[in-house]
């Protein structure tokens, strides 16, 4: 074995290594967080780029053009469908009332969504239904 693929694959273990270990702490992060928005962040990015690690590492093991491809195209779907759920999961703790407003710093789907003639900050009241006479 030549001493450029002794390199190789214990680059490609150490890629693997960090890769999981970054999994690992989103999960905890993931446990141990409190909040919806805080959850998603660490639900995605860590999980992102853990998994990315892992791919590199074993693109470097595995060194076929085939097997390259394949991990590419696990790659870029992974980058364009985690984010997005996670996006959509946050937007929807956020009309669903699960975020506490008071706390974001910067609230920009508020003026998004609240209708014309009403003050922006302060969501309609829920209709109570037909009123009796």
């Amino acid at each position: 074995m030549s001493v450029w693929l002794q390199i190789t694959d214990t680059a490609g273990a150490v890629l693997v290594f960090l890769g999981a270990a970054i999994c690992l702490l989103g999960v905890v992060g993931m446990l141990k967080l409190p909040d919806v928005l805080s959850r998603s962040h660490a639900a995605t990015k860590p999980q992102t780029l853990g998994l990315l690690l892992v791919l590199a590492g074993v693109a470097l093991r595995l060194r076929g053009g085939m097997d390259f491809a394949t991990l590419a195209l696990i790659g870029f779907f992974q980058l364009m469908t985690s984010p997005v759920a996670s996006h959509l999961v946050a937007r929807s703790a956020y009309r669903t009332g699960q975020i506490a407003r008071g706390e974001l710093l910067f609230d920009d789907l508020d003026a998004q969504l609240t209708e014309p003639g009403q003050e922006a900050g302060k969501r309609p009241e829920p209709d109570s239904g037909p009123e009796r006479d």
